[in-house]
């Protein structure tokens, strides 16, 4: 008798673990991500090179699939514990070991969540975080039903928040330049670090807000045109150092912190005017997922 395929660990799905096994619903709802996904960037070409004929069709099977309320309930479900759950739970965990919490002496704060899909998820139950949430299509109530890209930068600091969580957000915006606009826009909301007492004098690196951001791995494992240590690069030169890393059952993590307000940096300093599109890994298997700064 052959081997069981079980036992061989690459053909296992990539959200399979060892102790649970992927139900069909499990299963059907990655597939409606992916799916709309691959529909949503083939219709961002289509219309960028102008057959709006084939947009028209694209948007169609979108919509046959269910749209986007279709795509966040599939997404919201992903959230689920069993399976591999609620990215919050990792901010969280670095929040406290950064030194916040409910005690005295701690610190506390404001959150803009992006791509809000529960308004009961871990960040929202920490106690000592006030959560703002805002999403595309709002699923429930206590989330505001608003575009990210179209809220207005924060002019006072009553509109600014000490962090941003963009988990599994910008993967879904469908264009490397689109991308790119968004971590652009983030620092719009973000307290700079003229607001903050910086806790080491010596430093000469001001500390500004957190941007926790999360994003499937293969987006840095396997891109041909994006790897963790370019994507470290873009984020130095938008203004970001890199505080916290995890990547778990195929999801990355990274905590980042606006630092010395002014300056654009590359990794040795210098400024950095913008970020192509450019082969990083060659190799007929890989994803093309990317981030242009123009």
């Amino acid at each position: 008798m052959p081997p069981s395929r079980r036992k061989k660990t690459h053909s296992k799905p990539i959200t399979a673990t060892a102790q649970r096994p992927i139900s069909k619903k499990s299963q059907m709802t990655a597939t409606v991500i992916r799916t709309y996904h691959t529909l949503l960037k083939r219709h961002a070409q289509a219309e960028q090179e102008g057959d709006f004929t084939l947009a028209a069709s694209l948007q169609q099977e979108m919509d046959a699939l269910g749209g986007l309320d279709a795509y966040q309930k599939s997404s919201l479900l992903g959230q689920d514990k069993g399976r591999g759950g609620d990215s919050s739970r990792v901010l969280c965990e670095w929040l406290q070991e950064l030194g916040w919490g409910k005690g005295e002496g701690k610190r506390q704060g404001k959150v803009l969540e992006v791509g809000a899909l529960s308004t009961k998820n871990q960040i929202s139950k920490c106690g000592y975080l006030d959560v703002t949430r805002i999403d595309l299509q709002s699923q429930e109530e206590g989330i505001l039903q608003q575009d990210f890209m179209e809220r207005s930068a924060a002019r006072t600091d009553e509109e600014r928040f000490d962090i941003l969580s963009l988990s599994l957000v910008l993967n879904f915006v469908p264009t490397p330049a689109g991308r790119g606009e968004m971590l652009h826009h983030i620092r719009n909301f973000l307290f700079p670090a003229s607001h903050y007492t910086s806790s080491n004098k010596e430093s000469q690196i001001e500390e500004g807000g957190l941007l926790f951001l999360v994003l499937p791995a293969p987006c840095v494992e396997n891109s041909r045109y994006l790897t963790e240590e370019r994507l470290e690069d873009i984020m130095r030169s938008l203004g970001y150092v890199l505080v916290k890393q995890r990547t778990a059952k195929k999801v990355a993590y990274w905590l980042w912190r606006m630092v010395t307000e002014g300056k654009e940096w590359g990794r040795h300093g210098s400024k950095a005017v913008s970020w192509k599109k450019e082969e990083m890994r060659s190799g007929g298997s890989r994803n093309n997922f990317a981030v242009v700064l123009e």
